[in-house]
């Protein structure tokens, strides 16, 4: 369940992971602001830091949050062996798009390559991609994920699974207010602010916003599906909006996308790109691309941060 098999042009069998079987390796952190940030620079001037006694005082942050924040860059993909990636660099790097995460759209770009392949988030990978209940509990989501651990790494123990959960609630939900304020969790974690799990009225139940995110650009969702069709489409040039938001892994799973939010934000694109379109094929409705779909993304989001940094965002 965690892998798929692909088949290249020539008919050889190729394996494509698109989950590792990673748990609990966020010492019980989500990623709090900065960090991602903070573990950049620090890799970037030393790639060895994470390796290092004085990493924690370097960091700023106790022997256990420095080793959250590794994880997280890793699981970002913005470090890659403990060095910038190629991804690290265009996004937080000197002359990168939103260095210093400013603009809220980066974080659904980091969200989606959180879970992009090959993910080091296995809970993560399997709430988004293939828990099938919209409104459910901590409970019920555990339950899920403990029979999703026993197809990919039975020997896993329960108590990391509980922590993957906690985490993920803690990760994109409010926490609301305590007898004395805001609650820490909420104002440490920037990607609550995705609104993309709510409570549903009590402390039980908690729901996947599905539809139209005011928050996420329609750049950010073409960028995607480009890069999903790259993984998917073996050189082709078309693929159904409908594989876009039904397929396991595809953007429309991972942001929580009805149909016409990826619909409507593909028109939207098309005003502004050439190479890509929509057509209606004997009622099946096609996104068709005509250049290299992951060169295309790429160039849709660097247009897209030239336009925010410029302020016609």
């Amino acid at each position: 369940m965690g892998k798929q098999i692909a088949l290249n042009l020539n008919g050889d069998i190729k394996k494509t992971i698109h989950v590792n079987p990673v748990f609990a390796r966020h010492e019980t952190f989500h990623p709090r602001y900065g960090w991602i940030k903070k573990g950049f620079d620090a890799a970037r001037d030393d790639s060895g830091i994470f390796l290092r006694e004085e990493a924690p005082v370097r960091l700023g942050v106790g022997k256990n949050m420095a080793s959250a924040i590794r994880y997280w860059c890793h699981a970002f993909k913005v470090l890659e062996k403990d060095a910038p990636s190629e991804f690290g660099v265009q996004l937080l790097g000197e002359n990168g798009w939103d260095p210093f995460l400013e603009d809220p759209a980066t974080l659904w770009l980091l969200h989606w390559n959180l879970l992009k392949p090959s993910c080091n988030a296995a809970a993560w990978y399997f709430a988004f991609n293939l828990f099938r209940q919209n409104e459910f509990t901590q409970e019920e989501l555990f339950n899920g994920l403990c029979d999703y651990r026993d197809s990919i790494a039975p020997r896993i123990a329960e108590s990391s699974l509980k922590k993957d959960i906690t985490c993920i609630l803690r990760m994109y939900v409010e926490q609301g207010s305590t007898k004395t304020g805001v609650s820490e969790d909420s104002l440490d974690c920037p990607f609550t602010g995705l609104g993309i799990i709510y409570r549903a009225g009590d402390s039980r139940h908690y729901i996947f916003r599905v539809g139209e995110k005011g928050n996420l650009p329609a750049e950010m969702i073409v960028a995607a599906c480009l890069e999903y069709a790259s993984l998917v489409g073996r050189e082709q040039r078309t693929i159904s909006v409908a594989r876009l938001i039904y397929d396991i892994g595809s953007p429309g799973m991972v942001f929580k996308l009805a149909e016409n939010a990826v619909y409507n934000a593909i028109e939207q694109v098309t005003r502004s790109c050439n190479s890509i379109m929509l057509s209606d094929a004997a009622g099946l409705i096609q996104f068709s691309y005509i250049e290299e779909p992951s060169a295309l993304a790429l160039d849709i989001l660097d247009k897209y941060y030239q336009g925010a940094v410029g302020g016609t965002k």
